[in-house]
C-alpha cells in the first residue's frame, strides 16, 4: 500500500509543477473524452500465455485536467474461451464458471510523458506516450496459485472478488488537424492485491497478475471555445494587458475606458463569440479578431476557435460574406509590416477555404500595413474578420 501511495504522491506532484500551463478561463464541461476499447488478457506467470489469453472489451471516460495529468473511471470484462463448461480448473488453464470470467471497475490516472519533458505547444503531438497507474474493484481474476511436491498444480482457480491495481502505457496517435480522434495502444500490467490460499497480505505478486494488450479509439467532445483539445494562452499578453489596466487605474482614468480594455482581456482571454456591431433594415455586420504573435504570420493554435466561429457562421448563413483586413503592429520596416499584415489577413483566408471548406468566393483579404485600432501595440497584430449577412 505505501508504494501505491508513494507512486501517486509522485504523480501529483510532478502534475503540480506543470501548473504554469493549466487552461485559463476552462469550464468543468471542458477537456472531456470517451473511450472504446479491446484486445486480451492474460495471466502473467504460470499458464500458456496466448492459449489462456480472453477476448476482452471495455470503455473508459476521461478528463483532461492540465497537459499533464488526466483522470479517468474504466470499466473492463473479458469473455470466457479457455474454460467454458468445465467444472474444475484444468492444470496450465485458469479456470471461471462465467462467460464474462472477469471485470475491473475502478480509477485511474494519466501522465503525459511528452508534454512533461517537452512542453506543451497548444496542440497535441501527432504521438504521445502516457503513462497509466489505477486502482479499483476486481472479478474473477486468477487468486492462487499452490505447486505440489511433484510440481502440478492442485489449486482450483474460483470466481472471487478483490481490489486491484494497474500499471500501463497509452501510446497515442492524435488524428486530424481539430484532433477530434485518439487511435491508441494499452499494455498494462494488472495486480490482484486480495488475499488467497498463498497470499496472506495485501501485496504485488507476478503470481497474481495478469497482462492486457489491448487498443482502444478516442472521441474528444467539443469545449467551450469550439476545439476538441486544451487550450493554452499566451500569459506575456495577459500579462501585459493586466498592466495596462493597472496603469489606467492608477492615472485615475475615466471608469468607462478602464472597463473597454477589461472587455478586451475578456475578449482575449475567454474568447467571447463573434459579435454584432452594426445592425441595419438590410444587412448586419459582425466582427471577429484573429490575433497574432510579434512577427508571426501563422493562426497560433488559441486562435483557431476565432477562425471556427467565423467558418460555423458562414455554414449558418449561405448568403454571408467576410472580408479579412490583417494589421501590424508599428515595429519594423514600413516594406516588412505591409508585407506581415497581407500574409495574416491570408492566412485566416487559407484555413477558412482548406480547412472549413468556405468558398473562396465569399472571402475577400488585404493587408492594411500598420495598425491603430488599439492603445496597446501588441494589439494591432491582427486580422480583423468583418462578416457582413444580407
Amino acid at each position: 500500500m505505501k508504494r501505491i501511495l508513494l507512486t501517486l504522491a509522485l504523480v501529483m506532484s510532478l502534475a503540480a509543477a506543470q501548473a504554469q500551463v493549466t487552461v485559463a478561463g476552462s469550464k468543468f464541461t471542458d477537456n472531456w473524452s470517451v473511450t472504446l476499447k479491446t484486445g486480451m488478457v492474460s495471466p502473467l506467470q504460470h499458464y500458456p500465455f496466448w492459449r489462456s489469453a480472453r477476448g476482452m472489451f471495455g470503455a473508459e471516460v476521461r478528463k483532461q485536467v492540465t497537459p499533464v495529468l488526466g483522470l479517468g473511471l474504466e470499466g473492463a470484462w473479458s469473455f470466457n474461451t479457455s474454460s467454458w463448461n468445465r467444472p474444475t480448473a484444468y492444470i496450465g488453464e485458469p479456470h471461471s464458471a462465467t462467460i464474462i470470467d472477469h471485470q475491473l471497475v475502478g480509477a485511474f490516472a494519466t501522465f503525459n510523458v511528452a508534454n512533461a519533458i517537452g512542453g506543451y505547444k497548444g496542440v497535441p503531438r501527432f504521438v504521445e506516450v502516457e503513462g497509466v497507474l489505477g486502482l479499483g474493484w476486481g472479478h474473477g481474476y486468477k487468486t492462487g496459485y499452490i505447486e505440489s511436491a511433484t510440481g502440478t498444480e492442485s489449486e482450483k482457480i474460483a470466481d472471487q472478488n478483490s481490489w486491484y491495481t494497474k500499471a500501463g502505457l497509452n501510446i497515442n496517435m492524435n488524428l486530424g488537424e481539430s484532433k477530434t480522434w485518439t487511435l491508441s495502444l494499452k499494455p498494462a500490467i494488472v495486480y490482484n492485491m486480495g488475499k488467497s490460499a498463498t497470499q496472506s497480505t495485501n501485496c504485488f505478486n507476478a503470481n497474481y497478475a495478469s497482462v492486457e494488450l489491448q487498443a482502444g479509439v478516442t472521441y474528444h467532445f467539443m469545449n467551450s471555445n469550439g476545439t476538441r483539445h486544451m487550450t493554452i494562452y499566451d500569459q506575456q499578453y495577459v500579462d501585459a494587458l493586466n498592466a495596462e489596466i493597472n496603469a489606467l487605474r492608477s492615472r485615475q482614468v475615466e471608469p468607462k475606458v478602464v472597463e473597454k480594455v477589461v472587455e478586451k482581456v475578456v475578449e482575449k482571454v475567454v474568447e467571447k463569440p463573434v459579435e454584432r456591431v452594426v445592425s441595419g433594415r438590410d444587412s448586419e455586420t459582425l466582427v471577429c479578431n484573429v490575433f497574432f504573435g510579434q512577427g508571426k504570420s501563422q493562426v497560433a493554435a488559441d486562435q483557431l476557435p476565432n477562425v471556427e466561429r467565423v467558418a460555423t457562421f458562414l455554414k449558418n448563413h449561405k448568403q454571408a460574406t467576410v472580408h479579412i483586413q490583417g494589421y501590424a503592429s508599428p515595429e519594423g520596416s514600413k516594406e516588412v509590416n505591409e508585407r506581415i499584415a497581407r500574409e495574416r489577413a491570408e492566412a485566416v483566408k487559407t484555413l477558412l477555404v482548406n480547412r472549413y471548406k468556405i468558398a473562396n468566393s465569399r472571402i475577400t483579404a488585404q493587408g492594411q500595413g500598420v495598425g491603430d485600432m488599439f492603445s496597446e501595440p501588441d494589439w494591432n497584430r491582427v486580422s480583423v474578420c468583418t462578416i457582413t449577412v444580407k
